[in-house]
């Protein structure tokens, strides 16, 4: 009892993670009795242990998002500091989904995923809807109505009112210091609550994984393997090349000390499939790593809403995949406009599992690509999703340890292991 005690939580949620996938295919492969795998335990047992934990992480969510950047922002003495650090928040983000999406429309364009597929219906290319999906995306990042935004959940103008709330506690300070303290006291509880709430992390995980590759398997794989290579190949460059070359060009910190303290947390985030649940936990290791949670309680949140590296290569790959199955050969312009809708339509994506499908039928209609291809890859969208929200919040991460490290909000000596981080509750 005393060694299974001494054994971490990200080591924990591995051993879930892995007892799941064994469970999920000896159950897909070996378990024929429908009532026992489907009824009891598929439907029941793991939907239940699965959703149960999820649901928890995602109660958490928006009172710790809310809280969160409130006091990040306040925390903030001087405000053009703040004007600094958003900015350099918000373009590295950009640039990185940028990069992420130019990534998988290479790959596709090498591989062709979509060829020898032959499908009809393919309508006129056109970019009419482009400037209609930008206007939305910015009127809707103000919100109507703050309070229906919280209770519905709607990320984006929580982030922009928390911003802006923040700012005005800021500037007003000692005159508004009770409210200042219901939001610092707040954010502990809810800090509280995501360490309890976590404990049940390697259950969850292991429900996930058991329900996704007990329906799953791996012969529903295998029509699209070109598809899923095209992916998994994007996601890959993205987390080992793109994102390591910009940690060392932008702060000459190692990559390698970083996935070793960080690997617990794209664990989590690939059983999970959503960016918001894994917030708290992205928090927490990054004070591990010595960050300032300053500034991790600011780009954490804002990047969990708009940094979708993972789902912009998904979307990148799909379309030149529908592409190349309706015989459309996309020219430069289409090129761009697929850069530029991917990223915009990142900023407005949720952090929930598989919500890049859905905004994938703007990316479609921004170059005039039917969106009944979208059909053909939404049975494969979870697996899939796994991967590349691993990839998203690893990307939140990178970007918030440049943004510290350039407004030298960092300790390097906890970051280099050569001291150990403070535990602030």
């Amino acid at each position: 009892m005393k060694r299974l005690k001494e054994i971490s939580l990200g080591n924990w949620i591995l051993i879930g993670m892995i007892l799941g996938l064994i469970v999920g295919l000896v159950l897909n492969f070996y378990v024929t009795n429908t009532f026992i795998k489907d009824i009891i335990l598929i439907d029941n047992v793991f939907y239940l242990g699965g959703n149960l934990f999820i649901k928890l992480m995602k109660m958490l969510v928006v009172p710790l998002v809310f809280c969160s950047i409130i006091v990040g922002v306040t925390s903030i003495s001087d405000i053009r500091k703040l004007g600094t650090i958003g900015g350099r928040t918000i373009g590295i983000y950009l640039i990185t989904t940028a990069l992420a999406v130019t990534i998988a429309l290479t790959i596709a364009g090498i591989i062709h995923p979509g060829a020898g597929l032959h499908m009809t219906g393919l309508a006129d290319p056109s970019n009419v809807t482009t400037n209609v999906t930008l206007t939305n995306t910015i009127l809707d990042m103000i919100p109507d109505n703050p309070i229906n935004s919280l209770a519905s959940g709607d990320m984006l103008p929580v982030i922009i009112f928390a911003i802006l709330v923040g700012i005005i506690l800021a500037k007003l300070r000692e005159k508004t210091e009770t409210i200042n303290n219901v939001f610092n006291e707040g954010n502990k509880i809810m800090m509280e609550m995501t360490m309890i709430v976590m404990k049940f992390a390697p259950i969850g995980v292991f429900c996930l994984m058991a329900k996704t590759f007990a329906t799953l398997g791996f012969d529903g794989l295998l029509p699209l393997s070109k598809y899923i290579i095209c992916v998994l190949l994007g996601l890959v460059i993205q987390t080992f090349i793109v994102y390591p070359t910009l940690l060392v060009v932008f702060t000459r910190l190692s990559p390698i000390k970083f996935f070793k303290k960080f690997y617990s947390v794209m664990l989590f985030a690939f059983s999970s499939s959503t960016s918001n649940a894994t917030i708290p936990i992205n928090l927490e290791k990054l004070s591990e790593l010595g960050v300032s949670q300053d500034i991790s309680s600011f780009t954490i949140p804002l990047g969990a809403t708009i940094n979708m590296d993972g789902t912009a290569i998904m979307q990148g790959v799909a379309v030149m995949f529908a592409a190349q199955a309706y015989g459309m050969d996309l020219g430069m312009t289409a090129l761009l406009t697929v850069i530029f809708t991917a990223v915009m339509a990142s900023i407005g994506t949720a952090g929930v599992p598989s919500v890049g499908i859905i905004t994938l039928n703007m990316v479609f209609a921004s170059i005039g690509l039917p969106t009944d291809a979208i059909a053909i890859i939404l049975g494969i969208d979870h697996i899939l999703d796994m991967f590349r929200t691993a990839v998203n919040v690893t990307g939140d991460a990178i970007c918030t340890i440049i943004v510290s490290f350039k407004n030298k909000s960092i300790d390097l000596d906890i970051f280099n292991g050569k001291k150990q981080p403070e535990i602030v509750l």
